[in-house]
């Protein structure tokens, strides 16, 4: 599982029929800042996967990639390679919260 803060979504009208009326989403990746792990660096790429937990832009989620996402309820059949899986309430490291959505 990785940390991801959703930047936006994306609509595509035509597609696969499997991945009708799924919602996705465009995330980039969170990573604890190795100079300072009291704070978050973001990741260079964005990824797409697909909202199974109602999450909007700004949130802070946790998706899986790879063959764990399509191990998500619905999503056996359907060409996924990422899965948003939680909505984050707060992260701690080192002792120290770091992220809090309050």
């Amino acid at each position: 599982m990785f940390l991801a803060r959703v930047e936006g979504s994306v609509v595509a009208t035509k597609k696969d029929a499997s991945m009708r009326g799924r919602k996705l989403l465009v995330l980039r990746p969170q990573l604890v800042d190795e100079k300072d792990p009291t704070r978050f660096r973001p990741g260079v790429n964005t990824i797409v996967a697909v909202d199974s937990v109602g999450a909007g832009t700004g949130e802070m989620v946790l998706f899986c990639q790879g063959s764990s996402a399509r191990l998500a309820p619905n999503l056996k059949e359907a060409p996924v390679d990422a899965v948003v899986i939680g909505i984050v309430d707060t992260v701690d490291v080192l002792g120290k919260e770091i992220y809090n959505a309050k």
